[in-house]
C-alpha cells in the first residue's frame, strides 16, 4: 500500500478532472516548495557572502545577476515550449509526439550550450567595464560569470526537463530532486568559502555542481517514464516539425526574458553609478523579492499546466473556472506576502549583512516594491493561461510594453528630474518606483487582454 501511495505521488497528474481550485493547489504545493529551494541557491549565495566575504563581494555577485538571468534567455524560451507541448500533448493522449517533443529539446539545449560557452566566455570582462562596473568588484565579477558560463548546462537542463516533467502534472519529482541540488549547494557554498577560502568563485562553483546534480536526476526519472513516453536516440533526432513548434511557443517567452534582462542590464549601469553600498542593498532586496514572487511564478506555471492539458483535452470551460479560481488564490497568497514585508522586512534584511546603513537602506527601498507583488499575482496567474493555451506573444508584447517604454524611462527619468548638488545622479528610489509602476501597468494589461479571449484560439492540436 505503501508502494501505491508513492507511486501516485510521482506519477503525472491528470488536471483535466476534479475540482479546478483543488487540482491546482494539489499541483502547486510542491512546486512552491521547490521554487523556495531554488531561491535557496541565491539566497545561501548571499548570506555566505555577505558573512564571510563582505560587501564588496556582496555588490560583486549582484552586478553579476542581470548578466547570467540574459544567458538563461535561451533555455527559458526552450523550457516554456517544452512545458507546453508536453501538457498539451498529454492531456491529449498523444505519446508519439510527447516522445519526440521530449528528445528534440535535449538535442537542442545541447547544441545551445555549446554555442552560448564559444560566445560568451571572451565577452565577460569586456561587457562588464561597459556596465560601468566598480574596479573594486570587477575581477570577483568577472571570476563568478566565467564559472556560471561554463557550468550553463546544468542549470539550463534542470530548467527545460523540470519543465517537461511539470508539464506532465508531475510537480514532486522535480521538487525532490532540487531539494538534494539545494542542501548539496548549502553544504559546498560553507566548504568551498568558510573552509577553502576561495572567495566568489566557490559561491558559483558550488551552485554549478548543485545545478549538474538536479538535472541529471531529471534525465534519469524521464528515463523511467516509459508508460508515457519512448525517449531512445531516435527520438533525440532534430525533427522541424518539432523544432518549428518549440521555436513557435517558447521564442516569445525567452524574448520576454530578454527585453527584462536587457532592461536590468541597462538599469543595473544606472544602480552601478549610484555605488558599492547601493549595489549591495539591490542584491538584498533581489533575494528577499525573489521569495516574494514566488507564488506568483508558481501559480503562473501551474495555471499554464492547467491551461493546456485541458485545452488538450478540449475542456475550455474549465480553463476559466480555473483562471478565475488561481488567479483569487494567487493575489491572497500576495497580498498575506505584502503585509509580512510591510511589518518584518528590516529583520529580513539582517539575514543577509550585519550593517546597519545598508539594512536600512534596503528596507526604505524594500517598502515601495511590496504592493507590487499584488499586482504581479494578476500578471503571472492570466499570463500563465495563455501561455498553456499556445497564445506566448501576448504576454510577450506586454513584457515589451512594461519594461522599455515604461520602466527604463521611469527610472532614468526619476534620475534626471531629481538631480542636485548632492545628488548628482538623483534619487536612488528611481529604481524601485520604476519597477513597480511597470508591475501594475503589466497586471492592467494583462487583464485586459486576457478579458478579450483571444488566446482559445491558440491551441497547438
Amino acid at each position: 500500500m505503501r508502494r501505491n501511495i508513492l507511486k501516485q505521488l510521482f506519477a503525472p497528474t491528470d488536471m483535466t478532472v476534479g475540482t479546478p481550485w483543488k487540482s491546482i493547489a494539489i499541483f502547486i504545493l510542491p512546486m512552491l516548495i521547490g521554487n523556495i529551494a531554488q531561491q535557496m541557491y541565491n539566497t545561501v549565495d548571499t548570506i555566505v557572502v555577505g558573512k564571510y566575504i563582505g560587501d564588496n563581494a556582496l555588490s560583486a555577485v549582484g552586478s553579476a545577476g542581470p548578466i547570467v538571468n540574459m544567458l538563461l534567455v535561451l533555455f527559458i524560451g526552450i523550457s516554456a515550449g517544452a512545458t507546453i507541448m508536453a501538457a498539451q500533448y498529454y492531456g491529449a493522449r498523444n505519446r508519439e509526439s510527447l516522445s519526440h517533443t521530449v528528445g528534440n529539446c535535449i538535442t537542442i539545449t545541447a547544441l545551445c550550450c555549446v554555442a552560448l560557452i564559444v560566445v560568451m566566455l571572451p565577452l565577460i570582462e569586456p561587457l562588464l567595464v561597459l556596465l560601468k562596473t566598480p574596479q573594486s568588484i570587477l575581477a570577483d565579477c568577472t571570476a563568478y560569470l566565467q564559472i556560471c558560463v561554463v557550468g550553463i548546462g546544468g542549470l539550463a537542463y534542470y530548467n527545460i526537463l523540470s519543465g517537461i516533467i511539470r508539464g506532465m502534472g508531475d510537480s514532486v519529482s522535480a521538487l525532490i530532486y532540487l531539494l538534494v541540488a539545494t542542501v548539496i549547494n548549502i553544504v559546498l557554498d560553507i566548504f568551498f568559502v568558510a573552509v577553502l577560502k576561495m572567495g566568489v568563485a566557490g559561491v558559483a562553483l558550488a551552485t554549478v555542481i548543485a545545478q549538474v546534480i538536479s538535472s541529471v536526476c531529471c534525465v534519469v526519472k524521464l528515463a523511467r517514464m516509459r508508460e508515457n513516453f519512448d525517449l531512445s536516440l531516435k527520438h533525440l533526432k532534430p525533427i522541424g516539425s518539432y523544432m518549428k513548434t518549440i521555436v513557435r511557443l517558447g521564442l516569445p517567452a525567452g524574448l520576454t526574458q530578454a527585453i527584462f534582462s536587457s532592461a536590468m542590464i541597462i538599469v543595473q549601469s544606472l544602480t552601478n553609478s549610484f555605488g558599492e553600498q547601493f549595489i549591495a542593498a539591490n542584491v538584498v532586496i533581489m533575494r528577499v523579492d525573489g521569495f516574494a514572487m514566488m507564488p506568483n511564478f508558481s501559480f503562473g506555471t501551474a495555471l499554464t499546466t492547467y491551461a493546456g492539458q485541458n485545452i488538450g483535452a478540449k475542456k475550455f470551460d474549465r480553463v476559466t473556472q480555473g483562471a478565475k479560481q488561481g488567479t483569487l488564490m494567487a493575489v491572497g497568497c500576495s497580498s498575506i506576502i505584502t503585509i509580512l514585508i510591510l511589518l518584518f522586512g528590516k529583520g529580513l534584511m539582517h539575514i543577509f549583512t550585519d550593517t546597519q546603513s545598508l539594512v536600512e537602506l534596503s528596507y526604505s527601498l524594500m517598502k515601495i516594491l511590496a504592493v507590487g507583488y499584488i499586482a504581479m499575482a494578476v500578471t503571472q496567474s492570466l499570463s500563465g493561461i495563455m501561455r498553456g493555451a499556445g497564445d506566448t506573444m501576448t504576454p510577450m508584447w506586454i513584457s515589451l510594453i512594461t519594461t522599455v517604454a515604461v520602466r527604463v524611462p521611469v527610472a532614468y527619468g526619476i534620475s534626471f528630474l531629481t538631480r542636485t548638488e548632492e545628488l548628482p545622479f538623483g534619487r536612488q528610489e528611481c529604481i524601485q518606483i520604476s519597477l513597480l509602476v511597470s508591475w501594475v501597468i503589466g497586471a492592467l494589461l494583462t487583464a485586459a487582454f486576457y478579458l478579450r479571449g483571444k488566446w482559445k484560439d491558440k491551441a497547438i492540436q
